[in-house]
């Protein structure tokens, strides 16, 4: 038995390529199916094509070029139920003990016994912290859903990626008045090409104000202060929207034994080609690879790791 730690595209992925070869495997999802998607703003469009995003030899077809939330959603719960995979949503794994092909794994509502462990977490679960005053304020959002709820607000946006241009964007158009606050000196080279142009002009038409080499100073509850090139600067505001990205679960990698590089990279310690950590017995694969480097992978580079990592346990355990 194989027990997966993470039912996202790669985790089903791995669970496809290990039940193809005959190989008993068990996913755990302390969350939903695909549960950082799902967390996706509603109306979100994928930067990669439908067929980049596929698994199990599952053709992905999406109504435009490039599928929507919705769409995937659909398509990995399609994917799981073709394969009927074995994925136990809403436990949480609390602790990993025994070592390599006499494995332990203990959840908040059973106890599982596996030869092999696969931890496929992604990242999208723990926000990169401001560490500024008023950060705590309900007022303040690490994730954006929609925008409805933002009409005729003050908001700030912070960040210069796609999750802030987004929700710039559709806050904009709630009429909510909005203001992107960014710490580099412009929109980030990686947002959606689409897309990029949009959030320059309405910056450009002062239809939202921009804020540049910026970095947010103190959190209120009814303004926030800005410290800008120009000085610090108060504005009024109702709502503060942290686009300021996600990382890995460090803590939980390092509980289940795996060693990360420094305390600056913090990349897990593993195989490149088998995706087999220090841990004897124990694969990372997807996202959480990169470290605190969440921008270098994605489900479309990632899915390789699925097949790396059943050709060497249908290899080990024979």
């Amino acid at each position: 038995m194989v027990i997966i730690v993470g039912a996202g595209p790669i985790g089903l992925a791995t669970a496809i390529e290990l039940k193809r070869k005959n190989i008993p495997t068990k996913i755990i999802e302390r969350g939903c199916l695909v549960n950082s998607i799902f967390h996706y703003p509603k109306d979100m469009t994928f930067f990669s094509t439908s067929e980049r995003l596929e698994i199990g030899d599952i053709p992905f077809i999406s109504h435009n070029p490039k599928p929507t939330r919705r769409e995937a959603l659909e398509y990995y719960r399609r994917a799981a139920e073709s394969y009927d995979l074995d994925i136990h949503l809403y436990e949480e794994v609390q602790d990993i003990s025994g070592q390599d092909q006499s494995f332990t794994i203990q959840t908040d509502q059973d106890s599982y016994k596996a030869s092999k462990v696969v931890v496929a977490t992604g990242f999208y679960d723990v926000p990169k912290m401001m560490d500024i005053p008023g950060e705590e304020l309900d007022k303040v959002r690490h994730y954006y859903d929609e925008a409805h709820v933002y009409a005729w607000q003050d908001v700030l946006v912070i960040g210069g990626g796609n999750s802030a241009v987004d929700a710039a964007l559709e806050t904009y158009r709630t009429n909510a008045n909005v203001t992107l606050a960014v710490r580099d000196s412009q929109i980030k080279e990686s947002v959606k090409y689409w897309v990029k142009p949009d959030i320059q002009n309405r910056i450009k038409n002062e239809e939202i104000t921009g804020y540049f080499n910026t970095d947010v100073k103190e959190i209120r509850k009814h303004e926030v202060v800005l410290d800008t090139p120009k000085g610090t600067k108060t504005i009024a505001n109702d709502f503060v929207l942290a686009m300021t990205g996600y990382k890995p679960n460090f803590d939980l990698m390092t509980s289940f034994g795996i060693e990360l590089t420094d305390d600056k990279d913090k990349m897990p310690v593993y195989d490149e080609k088998t995706l087999e950590t220090n841990r004897q017995g124990m694969y990372v694969a997807g996202v959480v690879c990169g470290g605190m480097d969440t921008s270098k992978l994605f489900i479309e580079n990632t899915r390789v790791h699925a097949e790396h990592i059943a050709n060497d346990i249908q290899q080990k355990i024979g």
